[in-house]
């Protein structure tokens, strides 16, 4: 029985401090490892041997600073973890292993209109087919992460009350997709994952403070305050489309008038080209034939970003991140919609917070939230089971 201050105890705490460097990685060399932990060379070099040796970690030849090293990941068939998105009109599920590789990923169009049971009839089948297609046994998947459009009660884990998913409301997406597929999942709102898969693979990388906005059939945002995805008690954190612009503007569906959301979601936005554009557009299309010069395209992405940047401007004030990450369909605009935005930050921000702000398009796209769903359970889940050397392992955290 080991006891605190023990030699047994210590090696526990330094084994699972390098799984834990690892984990939050991907991949490390031993150098990085030490640094990160705080741990000598040669202790890091004793434990990695170990965990290799007791099929924990994997290691490989690589180069660092012009000189060969070792990069140390976690295996890669110690198991695997799915990430499931259900979008506004689409499900995207990605099948990913506990290296960070992706091993499979596919997206089909799903109306979320639809009956909730449709949609994890959709999903189970979807996940059970990639599952299928990795080769990998299904006794492998440790986790499945979900991501919806609407927010979760934290203490209950229903879907609260949304005029974007109104057959979901009173839902538990958790308790139904474990009961269909046995497994332990985790639910979150699609800014939140968005925010994450950004972090861990995208325009996040290397910031420890920052806001992710995504503008669709509603506007939200994920935050990351120090690292970590900040959700508040009651988990409606990062509602930024609910900032009030003009108290006398159209009725919100949340109640009020004026919010963000109803001068940037595209329900609202695409009515004003409606009349010269047809009733067939998309925010996509919209976007497109900004950038090819169509002027009233134009001036309403424009708009949507100057609309944008002052809530963005409030976040700063608040918050001071030190970068907003924009996702979605309307971030392939380019600088038709930062430059605005940024010029929104420079007008309405505390000078202090503004110049520090980078404000830049999400890397990933409209993988931005299925990758945090993998990110979502890797992130929940612990290292005791790693170090036991159990297959069905507790697995690691991108954070």
């Amino acid at each position: 029985m080991e006891t605190p201050g023990s030699q047994s105890s210590l090696h526990r705490a330094n084994l699972e401090r390098v799984v834990r460097a690892v984990r939050l990685s991907g991949s490390l060399t031993q150098a990085e490892i030490a640094r990160s932990t705080g741990l000598s060379a040669a202790t890091v070099s004793n434990i990695v041997r170990e965990l290799k040796d007791g099929g924990t970690v994997q290691v490989t030849p690589t180069s660092a600073g012009g000189r060969r090293a070792r990069s140390v990941s976690l295996s890669g068939d110690a198991g695997i973890v799915v990430g499931v998105d259900f979008g506004h009109t689409h499900l995207r599920v990605a099948v990913g292993n506990l290296a960070h590789q992706v091993l499979a990923e596919e997206s089909e169009p799903l109306d979320v209109d639809a009956s909730a049971a449709q949609g994890f009839d959709r999903a189970e089948h979807l996940v059970n087919r990639l599952i299928e297609a990795t080769g990998i046994a299904p006794g492998k998947v440790v986790g499945v992460g979900l991501g919806v459009p609407g927010p979760i009660d934290v203490e209950t884990g229903t879907l609260g009350s949304t005029a974007i998913l109104p057959g979901w409301t009173g839902t538990n997406p958790r308790e139904e997709l474990t009961g269909r597929l046995g497994v332990p999942v985790h639910v979150d709102n699609d800014a939140n994952l968005g925010a994450l898969g950004e972090l861990v693979w995208g325009s996040g990388r290397g910031v420890k403070d920052l806001a992710y906005i995504k503008v669709a059939s509603g506007v939200g945002a994920g935050l990351v305050i120090n690292g970590q995805i900040y959700r508040g008690p009651g988990g409606t954190a990062g509602e930024i489309g609910h900032i009030t612009l003009d108290e006398s503007g159209p009725v919100c569906r949340c109640g009020n008038r004026g919010c963000l959301e109803t001068f940037t979601a595209a329900r609202y936005v695409l009515g004003l080209l409606r009349s010269s554009h047809g009733p067939e557009l998309t925010v996509e299309r919209m976007v497109q034939l900004a950038r090819e010069g169509d002027p009233g395209c134009r001036r309403v992405v424009g708009d949507v970003g100057r609309h944008i940047g002052s809530g963005v401007a409030n976040l700063c004030n608040l918050l001071n991140p030190s970068r907003v990450v924009l996702g979605g369909d309307l971030a392939e605009a380019g600088e038709l919609v930062l430059a605005p935005i940024r010029d929104s930050v420079a007008r309405y921000a505390i000078p202090s917070a503004a110049r520090r702000l980078s404000v830049v398009p999400g890397a990933l796209g409209g993988r931005a939230e299925v990758l945090g769903a993998l990110a979502l359970v890797l992130n929940e889940m612990g290292d005791s089971t790693l170090l036991d050397g159990s297959t069905a392992v507790e697995a690691p955290a991108f954070t």
